[in-house]
């Protein structure tokens, strides 16, 4: 399990409402759940056509353009 060091954010009454983590447990944490989700698609399309790796690398990259022009 991937260490990361939490800060609470507690509300009048002393109840956690949020947490606080490092930027760069923030983008690890973004990684692998990013890389779950491929993992995940791959096995869902076993048997399915099958781009070319240059092709496949393309079309990641254009989801990635999607997601930072969201």
């Amino acid at each position: 399990m991937l260490p990361v060091k939490k800060r609470y954010v507690l509300d009048e009454d002393q109840r956690p409402i949020a947490v606080q983590i490092a930027i760069e447990d923030f983008e690890k944490l973004e990684d692998l759940i990013e890389n779950y989700g491929l993992a995940q698609l791959i096995n869902e399309n076993q048997g399915e056509e099958r781009l070319q790796k240059s092709a496949a690398l393309e079309y990641y990259r254009s989801l990635k353009r999607e997601d930072v022009d969201s």
